[in-house]
């Protein structure tokens, strides 16, 4: 079989099934991984797909949202360099909210033990990794917790982030750009997200640069709000400085 064959066939199984992965693909056309790769590189290029972590999902699938354990895992090495860079706009003796987010994960494991700090989050994992912070005032945030996400969401988190002012929001996208804003999959979760930005004094998103120019189902602010973001060096000088002329510092770790 030829690559544009193959290629085309990819994209067939991908709108069938509304995935692909790239170990099922090398098994089925008897091919490497990596020349399914670069079929799927090809796809994308195209415009055709989408690439995510270990395969690819047809473009125009704005709602898709990977699991947990998949986030987790997709560019460590630049999450954990965002984190390392956040550590420093943490506020002294305030305090913060912590959006729900691999990446804003990092960070909260990342606070440092002597820090005394107010903290508020929806998300159950950043909660479990804060509760025997010695020096942390934890306040977990209710509602119904979405299984993808482990975060709360609706009509519990809106009215407690509707109650409160905190110094800085650490927030996450699933998508940004000067463009479009920040956009995540859920309307859920964008509502929650909305609420937080407004709760916050300072808005500091945490996204890898893989995210910028991603658009999803649900848009929750404009890059406008923004007052910096901190992402990796894979964000080209020129985007960058796109996002920094609507008045975001960009931080690029």
């Amino acid at each position: 079989m030829y690559a544009p064959e193959r290629q085309q066939e990819i994209l067939r199984l991908a709108r069938d099934g509304g995935r692909v992965d790239v170990v099922s693909l090398a098994e089925e056309f008897q091919v490497t991984a990596e020349t399914i790769r670069r079929d799927l590189k090809a796809l994308d290029r195209a415009g055709l797909v989408r690439r995510v972590h270990g395969g690819a999902i047809p473009a125009g699938r704005l709602d898709f949202e990977p699991d947990l354990a998949e986030r987790e895992s997709t560019s460590a090495d630049e999450k954990d360099r965002i984190a390392r860079a956040a550590v420093p706009e943490l506020p002294t003796e305030g305090t913060l909210i912590l959006d729900a987010g691999t990446t804003v994960a990092r960070l909260a494991g990342a606070i440092p033990l002597e820090a005394s700090l107010t903290v508020v989050t929806h998300s159950l994992p950043i909660a479990a990794r804060l509760a025997d912070h010695p020096g942390i005032q934890l306040h977990l945030v209710g509602g119904r917790v979405r299984h993808r996400t482990r975060a709360a969401v609706d009509a519990w988190a809106l009215r407690a982030y509707g109650e409160i002012r905190a110094d800085v929001l650490f927030v996450a996208a699933n998508g940004f750009s000067a463009g479009q804003g920040l956009t995540t999959p859920d309307l859920a979760e964008a509502a929650v997200k909305r609420a937080a930005v407004a709760a916050a004094r300072r808005v500091v998103l945490l996204a890898d640069s893989a995210k910028h120019g991603q658009e999803h189902f649900a848009r929750f602010g404009a890059m406008s709000e923004v007052d910096l973001l901190i992402t990796d060096s894979g964000l080209s000088p020129e985007d960058a400085a796109a996002i920094e002329r609507g008045g975001t510092e960009v931080v690029r770790a």
